[in-house]
């Protein structure tokens, strides 16, 4: 089986149609979403209605409950919550009612899927060797996905049972086109942000993942960033948020 993995949307137009192209050029079995398709970006209608369309399962984030009043935004940053409350005045009905059926983790698929991480699927961030260590001895599959963090990375460590010592998990992030062979040992991976890269990288990223043999390949692409950032700045929202898209930060 095949699947494409994307996360970490964000309202982010241009860059969801770019890789939605990539992936049907891929012609994956199927199309897996980790949540975050709206907040930040100016388009999160337009978003919703692809990944409806394109995806055969999106998991809920944070971004996404938050503008359906299911989490505060004390814990977000000023701009991330001006981008709720934007987000909350311009969503259809059809968007809200799309992410109120969406939950936060799914372990029905041949990898376990989660918006965060294992232990936390909404608000943790897994940057750490630690952090992995720990969500690996819990995951529900021995190959799982995560979004949230908006960088492309993994990490791996030996499939046994047990206390793992922290001197047995490795992981690093993941350039384009970086491929894993994940035939054996446990995985965490996370294929990086559609549309808000924060690994130095600005170009939208999915991940192609293969079970028959397990691996997987990093993928980024170039999109209209000055077409997103006009549209952030377009509706008034923070203009850092439509700056950030040219750094990838």
């Amino acid at each position: 089986m095949r699947a494409a993995i994307l996360t970490d949307i964000h309202g982010n137009l241009p860059a969801l149609q770019k890789v939605l192209a990539a992936i049907a050029d891929a012609g994956p079995d199927e199309v897996w979403c980790l949540g975050d398709v709206v907040g930040y970006g100016a388009q999160p209608n337009e978003c919703a209605e692809l990944v409806r369309e394109h995806c055969d399962l999106c998991l809920i984030g944070n971004h996404d409950l938050a503008v359906i009043g299911k989490i505060e935004v004390d814990d977000f940053s000023p701009a991330a919550a001006e981008a709720v409350v934007w987000t909350q005045e311009h969503a259809s009905s059809d968007t809200l009612e799309f992410l109120r059926g969406l939950e936060p983790a799914d372990e029905s698929r041949a990898a376990a899927l989660y918006h965060a991480s294992p232990r936390d699927p909404i608000w943790e961030y897994v940057l750490s060797l630690e952090q992995a260590r720990d969500c690996i001895q819990v995951q529900g599959s021995r190959v799982s996905l995560i979004g949230h963090s908006h960088v492309a990375l993994y990490f791996t460590a030996p499939d046994s049972e047990g206390e793992l010592p922290l001197k047995e998990v490795s992981g690093a992030q993941a350039d384009a086109g970086r491929r894993l062979d994940l035939g054996r040992d446990r995985w965490l991976i996370n294929p990086g942000s559609v549309g808000q890269p924060r690994d130095g990288d600005p170009r939208a990223a999915w991940l192609e993942l293969e079970t028959e043999p397990w691996s997987s390949t990093f993928r980024r692409h170039e999109y209209e960033v000055d077409r997103a950032a006009g549209a952030i700045r377009d509706v008034g929202l923070p203009a850092q948020l439509a700056d950030r898209l040219r750094v990838g930060q």
